[in-house]
């Protein structure tokens, strides 16, 4: 099992910045893709930005290429999520997940949320 616990979140200005940090426990953190997603009221989850960690590939949603950054550090067994230019379609609950690649496809663990407010 991996435990997820996300933190970071809180009410920002549009064109503002904020850092997600992803804390994570249990199996072994480096050998796990990871990735942050969000969802807005009303709407589905989407995908925000994934890093592999075999290759150490990193992938983002056409809306947040360029804005935002994942990072992980692997001694410290968690994942950042930079956030810069910040607009206010960002504001949603944002999760943090992980997979096993040699095991699933699927990201089978998830964090409890952080909320992220952008006002305009």
């Amino acid at each position: 099992q991996v435990q997820l616990v996300e933190s970071g979140g809180g009410l920002v200005q549009a064109g503002g910045s904020l850092r997600l940090s992803c804390a994570a426990s249990g199996r072994t953190f480096s050998r796990f893709d990871m990735g942050w997603f969000r969802q807005a009221p009303g709407k589905e989850r989407e995908f925000v930005a994934g890093h592999r960690w075999r290759s150490g590939n990193t992938y983002y949603a056409d809306s947040v290429k360029g804005r935002f950054t994942i990072s992980r550090d692997n001694a410290k067994n968690t994942v950042y999520l930079q956030m810069n230019s910040l607009k206010p379609e960002d504001t949603a609950v944002y999760y943090c997940a992980a997979r096993s690649p040699d095991v699933s496809i699927n990201y089978d663990y998830w964090g409890q949320g952080t909320q992220v407010t952008v006002s305009s």
